[in-house]
Formats: C-alpha cells, sequence, structure tokens
C-alpha cells in the first residue's frame, strides 16, 4: 500500500468530524511524498493526523482526555517516537534544538505562533508537509489541520524546531 491512500483515508476522516473554534478553517493535505520522508517523521506525521477531531482540553494530553497545542505535541513525539519533550510551547521554543527556516521544513518540524499579540509564543503545531501543520487551537474546538499559507497563520508565525532528526530515526 502507498503512503497516498492512508492519508487520503485520514484527510477523508478529518473533513468528515468537522471543525469548531476561532482559529481560520483548515485546509486538506493534497500529497505528501513518501520520499520526503524518513520513518521516525513518518510515524510523527500519522500519528499527529490520526489524531485530527480529538477534543481540545486546556491541559490535556491524552486522546481520552483530550488535548491541548503542546500536550498534541508531547503525545505524539512520545507516543509515534519515544521522544520525551517539555511540556510547555515556551520550553518547547527554548529547548536545544535547531532553528529551521519556513521554507526549509520538513514533517514533524514544530511550528510556534504568538497569538495572543506581541511576540510570545503562546501556540505551537506539528508540520506535516505541504504547507500544513497539526495542531489543537481553541477551547471548544478540536485537534485540527491548517495551512501556514493563511494570513492568520503567516501574521502569528514565530519560529520553526527540527527535534526529529534523520539520525534519530535510523539509531533510535
Amino acid at each position: 500500500m502507498n503512503v497516498t491512500t492512508p492519508v487520503a483515508l485520514l484527510l477523508l476522516a478529518a473533513l468528515l468530524t468537522g471543525c469548531a473554534g476561532r482559529a481560520p478553517a483548515p485546509q486538506p493535505i493534497v500529497h505528501v511524498p513518501r520520499a520526503s520522508l524518513d520513518s521516525g517523521a513518518e510515524d510523527v506525521l500519522f500519528r499527529a493526523l490520526g489524531l485530527v477531531g480529538t477534543p481540545y482540553r486546556y491541559g490535556g494530553n491524552t486522546p481520552a482526555g483530550g488535548f491541548d497545542c503542546s500536550g498534541l505535541i508531547g503525545y505524539v513525539y512520545r507516543d509515534a517516537a519515544g521522544v520525551s519533550l517539555p511540556r510547555t510551547t515556551r520550553e518547547l521554543i527554548g529547548m536545544r534544538a535547531p532553528a529551521v527556516g519556513r521554507k526549509a521544513l520538513q514533517s514533524g518540524d514544530l511550528v510556534f505562533f504568538a497569538t495572543s499579540g506581541g511576540s510570545q509564543v503562546s501556540h505551537a503545531g506539528i508540520y506535516v508537509g505541504d504547507g500544513r501543520f497539526v495542531h489543537a487551537p481553541s477551547s471548544g474546538g478540536t485537534v485540527r489541520l491548517d495551512s501556514l499559507s493563511n494570513s492568520y497563520w503567516q501574521r502569528t508565525y514565530l519560529d520553526a524546531r527540527r527535534v526529529f532528526s534523520p539520525e534519530l530515526a535510523r539509531n533510535p
């Protein structure tokens, strides 16, 4: 089975669950080429996409209890790649991981936003490729897929970090 089939099925499930919240409407993934993913990043990508539709809950960090943005990130990395990450967005953006330019983003990179105004980090998500990221955006909403090209996310974008390196995927 090629990678397009599971992505298409996850996309269909995400579209059927609908989204709520204040953030802009999500954008579907069109295609994620298999060659662009190493095995660890692929696991992170599929785990994150599989959680689309899970309810938002402040402080949440499990599928059963819901997720906030950093809880989602911690859960996905722990579950899919066995990597323990800090709990808060401020700790995540401050961790020792390479900063990544917007044009160099790869699946599994963490993207950070200042959604509360100013320049302080207040939100984060997992980049899944093709200009899109998975995140838990707001109270009353669900884990969802959004596009970095949306004007809201462009305006609030701060930075990105590469947590998962190809070396980690080959040498767990």
